[in-house]
């Protein structure tokens, strides 16, 4: 009877690892169901701020902290436009663009710029196959994101470069969640600095209300009919998004980074895209072509040997040295910055 009910724990303990990186793939997939009866910044605004305000009901809950002082206000202000109004704001207008899944590969593929900024600003070292991630990375998002025209001409078959292809490539969808996700990677650089001054947790839900606002104030400038094409089960889906995809899914992640877990949670990183891809076929007809397919195994690739280098280097040490020699240990400091800024959040 005991084992059992340690099977049981065990299995809901995996499905609650889980949980985030499926919230987080199918709120790609509810969104950009909803894009077509609703506006991109009017939907970003409604994803970010009722979740900001569950997660500062849950904070008070917990006794959590309210920030105090202005520089806790300046960095989370900060940290509200780049994480909140420019992350957001890129990924609504590029999923009104692009396939659910390919925008999901695209905002994952983050932890490639924060390992360049923490090189950068942290002198993070990326070792060997870091680096490998890193050329993937960029391989596997220049065959998504780049016309094919550019493609074929690398290589070499003489297809013509036009000034069409360069519009379609800074109007693409694929290129708008780069940007997207570039503003996710200076946001996760940013949030050790609004950790110095505020609590995490309080600090997210601030993040979030705070950075919904510059979104309905675009809105309600640049946009119409945001709301009137709204149908019932459009609402329930937006709010799908906005519970599980941000509240319950960023909660549930915090609770396991809390309770010693970053490592399962940063190897567990590429499953959100998958869930993307997955439920983008099965429920809205998403099909990607060959280069589309490569380029995206070659991004889950890189995203993988990102978020595992510090494991994979250390692996490699430690088969290089003598038996009777004792292990390097591990640089703590670096694994807990390798695994923090690999944090995915759709």
């Amino acid at each position: 009877m005991q084992l059992q009910l340690r099977g049981s724990q065990s299995t809901l303990s995996s499905l609650l690892l889980i949980a985030p990186f499926f919230f987080w793939g199918t709120a790609m997939v509810a969104m950009k169901g909803v894009i077509p009866h609703t506006t991109p910044l009017f939907m970003a605004g409604v994803r970010l701020l009722p979740a900001g305000v569950l997660i500062l009901i849950v904070a008070a809950l917990m006794g959590r902290p309210q920030p105090k002082g202005w520089l806790a206000w300046v960095w989370i202000t900060i940290f509200a436009f780049v994480d909140g109004t420019l992350f957001q704001g890129f990924l609504a207008e590029g999923l009104a663009r692009t396939n659910a899944g390919l925008g999901s590969v695209m905002i994952d593929s983050q932890p490639l710029a924060v390992a360049l900024l923490s090189l950068w600003l942290f002198q993070e070292h990326i070792g060997i196959w870091g680096w490998l991630g890193l050329g993937l990375g960029v391989a596997g998002i220049s065959l998504i994101g780049l016309p094919e025209e550019w493609i074929f001409n690398f290589l070499g078959s003489g297809v013509e470069i036009t000034t069409n292809n360069w519009q379609q490539l800074f109007t693409s969808g694929e290129w708008l969640m780069l940007l997207a996700a570039l503003s996710m990677a200076v946001g996760t650089v940013l949030i050790r600095y609004v950790c110095k001054y505020a609590d995490p947790v309080t600090a997210t839900g601030w993040h979030m209300i705070v950075g919904a606002l510059p979104l309905w104030g675009s809105s309600a400038v640049m946009e119409v009919q945001q709301w009137q094409n709204l149908e019932f089960t459009d609402w329930f889906v937006l709010s799908y998004a906005t519970i599980f995809g941000s509240a319950i899914a960023y909660g549930l992640f915090f609770y396991f980074a809390s309770t010693g877990s970053l490592t399962s949670l940063s190897s567990l990183t590429f499953l959100t895209p998958v869930f993307a891809l997955l439920f983008g076929y099965l429920l809205l007809s998403e099909v990607l072509n060959p280069i589309q397919w490569v380029g995206v195994i070659l991004t889950l690739m890189s995203i993988y040997l990102i978020n595992q280098r510090e494991k994979l280097g250390n692996r490699d040490i430690t088969h290089k040295q003598p038996i009777l020699e004792t292990p390097i240990p591990r640089d703590q400091k670096s694994v807990t910055l390798a695994v923090s800024k690999s944090e995915p959040k759709v």
